[in-house]
């Protein structure tokens, strides 16, 4: 697909179907959110791949407790859950994280797969449970959360794109 094309047609899925992602696809999707472009070439942020539904579950359950909506799955029903984190000490480390999302979801919506941002990282490896977690896989440094991105095949067509604000840009001769 031609990049261009590929981002002006990127939309979030917020409906999946239980079937998971072959590993060669999820693979090139997080080689992607590799290659983003971060401060000083520092790589800064790293990607945790989630495909243990075990482990996934317990992430949804964590955001959701975050949102204040227990008892819910805030990923939308998607299999996979790529977590990305920046290391605390970067000062880009935000905008680092950011890039890799983005990254993440051009790479996806180019191969076929559905993703979406959930926000409330931050906030999961900020509570004594997320830390935790990180700490049982064996991810030691201080990292924040930067986002959730969920992937998975569309239960239903790719949703359509939204119209573009107006003013969106303001050109300054």
């Amino acid at each position: 697909m031609d990049a261009i094309q590929n981002m002006l047609t990127r939309t979030s899925v917020k409906k999946y179907k239980p079937d998971p992602v072959p590993k060669e696809i999820l693979d090139q999707i997080i080689e992607a959110g590799t290659h983003a472009p971060t401060g000083r070439n520092a790589q800064s942020p790293i990607i945790l791949a989630v495909t243990n539904r075990q482990v996934r579950d317990e992430l949804s359950k964590l955001n959701a407790k975050v949102l204040g909506a227990e008892g819910s799955d805030p990923f939308y029903g998607a299999p996979v859950v790529l977590v990305v984190l920046a290391d605390k000490q970067r000062n880009t480390r935000v905008y680092d994280g950011s890039l890799v999302m983005g990254n993440l979801q051009l790479a996806a919506h180019a191969l076929g797969v559905g993703a979406c941002w959930i926000h409330r990282a931050k906030e999961t490896f900020e509570m004594p449970e997320g830390l935790a977690l990180l700490k049982e896989l064996g991810i030691e440094g201080e990292y924040e959360g930067i986002g959730n991105c969920v992937l998975g095949y569309p239960d239903g067509d790719f949703p359509p794109v939204k119209p573009r604000k107006e003013k969106w840009v303001y050109y300054v001769d």
